[in-house]
């Protein structure tokens, strides 16, 4: 019985909107997890034909005696009993309780086919949001462990067909937007894939792939990136394969939970550059020398998740907000957001970096450290995209670090859909990338990508002036030159 206590304390997680049902079912141990899983999916496919079920049966009304009966633990149980191979446990109070109803329920569910005009328990399902069916299955080939090529030649092995991915659930083919991306068929499933199982290929929306690819981290040795909220993992694994593994990568992540997730996730994909760390990015100070050689930062902050079209989630009800509080809820995700990027645009360079003696007058030259930030949503809402880049635009630390949008042809300028230019953001919309759940393939969605415009301009000027030949003038008067050169400059 302990089962279904599980998988009722599930569904009232859910009713109570802790989560979504992908993020609720990974928190549970994972001994056991596929079949709760299974059950609370099932479960809520019927919800409202067994809930109605339930309810004219009067069966909790009759069996108040028994606490520990309520409606989540009914459901479970009239799930197994009507719809499934029967109640999967020991005789018990709770088990008895529900028999006693056994020739009830089962009228009661002949009763609402009739009524709904259906002839079998499947057309009683929620077939769920009809957008899922016109978006591919996106599988992003781990670059970290095999090319791209090898995974489309194994796939052809498997017997598929590079063609359209709707054609046939054995067809693929390659995006063309994200070259390392491949598209199956909507109903194709990966679990038991042993590419998948190994982290060879991951489970990821195309738009969720932008904002990596628009950061375009460099694959050198000496590259250094944050990825500021990395669990689950996928952007912190595509942007370790876009390194090349090379670097280092760090991945923050606050809570406990989903930071082991993120260890698990980034271990199976052999990203070798990465280092999970259990810390909230907003608590690191960003003149720390650890960081002080970071480049480039994703920051993908918590938001609305208004843009996501979730295979599962659209079998829990729509959340009944009223305007007002659906507002207040965005104002306050818009402003943790804006810290998000206003502190990552404080990190600095914390030392002097060597560049070679015959390119520059100095021996020694700051290169400040963050160049460019990447920040996404999964939201529509104007708020949390257009609003919170026009403030973080407006912002000090924006203005004094110099950080501008970078132009669209730094920012997938083969994507079509843009920035909202009616809400302020008019000159700069074209930077600006935006997915559509409705026109696009892919779930809602919105990057943008501040870029330091005066990041080279300590090194462009040091760069114009050459050593004299025969330069005798003491090594101690060249310091104080520099210095002062230097403190010209900024």
């Amino acid at each position: 019985m302990d089962f279904y206590f599980q998988a009722a304390n599930v569904l009232d997680r859910l009713d109570s909107k802790q989560g979504s049902i992908k993020s609720v079912l990974a928190s549970l141990p994972e001994s056991g997890r596929a079949r709760t899983a299974a059950l609370v999916i099932e479960t809520l496919k019927y919800k409202v034909a067994l809930t109605e079920v339930i309810n004219a049966s009067r069966i909790l009304l009759e069996e108040r005696k028994i606490k520990s009966l309520n409606l989540t633990l009914t459901l479970v149980l009239v799930h197994d009993l009507l719809l499934s191979r029967g109640i999967q446990a020991g005789d018990g109070p709770i088990k008895q309780a529900i028999l006693r109803h056994k020739t009830r329920l089962r009228s009661e569910l002949q009763r609402i086919k009739i009524k709904r005009g259906v002839k079998s328990d499947l057309e009683l399902a929620n077939n769920g949001d009809e957008r899922a069916a016109r978006i591919p299955r996106y599988v992003r080939v781990n670059t970290c462990l095999w090319t791209t090529e090898e995974a489309i030649r194994h796939y052809q092995e498997k017997g598929f067909t590079l063609t359209d991915p709707f054609s046939s659930d054995k067809a693929f083919a390659q995006d063309e937007h994200i070259p390392d991306l491949l598209m199956f068929h909507p109903q194709r499933q990966f679990h038991d894939d042993v590419c998948y199982t190994t982290g060879k290929v991951i489970l990821q929306d195309k738009a969720s792939c932008f904002p990596a690819t628009v950061l375009a981290p460099p694959a050198t040795d000496d590259s250094v990136v944050i990825d500021a909220t990395a669990a689950p993992g996928n952007k912190a694994s595509h942007l370790s394969a876009l390194m090349a593994n090379m670097g280092k990568l760090y991945a923050f992540e606050r809570d406990q939970k989903r930071y082991r997730t993120l260890k698990a996730m980034l271990n199976k994909a052999g990203c070798k550059n990465a280092e999970a760390i259990n810390v909230d990015f907003l608590t690191v100070d960003p003149t720390d020398p650890k960081y002080g050689m970071v480049t480039h930062i994703l920051l993908d902050p918590s938001c609305s998740g208004s843009g996501i079209v979730n295979r599962l989630d659209h079998l829990l009800e729509a959340d009944d907000d009223n305007v007002e509080g659906l507002e207040n809820r965005l104002n306050k995700l818009a402003s943790f957001q804006l810290r998000m990027i206003k502190h990552a645009m404080k990190c600095k360079a914390h030392s002097f970096i060597p560049l070679p003696m015959a390119i520059l007058c100095t021996q020694y030259t700051l290169v400040p450290a963050v160049q460019k930030i990447a920040y996404s949503t999964c939201s529509i809402h104007v708020v949390e995209n257009e609003q919170v880049v026009r403030q973080a635009l407006n912002s000090e630390e924006a203005t004094q670090n110099g950080f501008e949008l970078v132009p669209r042809a730094q920012a997938l300028p083969a994507w079509h859909r843009r920035g909202r230019g009616d809400v302020g953001c008019k000159d700069r919309a074209e930077s600006l990338i935006r997915c559509s759940s409705d026109e696009d393939a892919t779930n809602g969605f919105f990057v943008a990508c501040f870029i330091k415009t005066q990041v080279t301009r300590f090194v462009e000027k040091a760069d114009t002036i050459k050593r004299k030949p025969g330069n005798t003038v003491p090594d101690s008067k060249r310091r104080k030159k520099r210095r002062k050169h230097w403190s010209a400059e900024n």
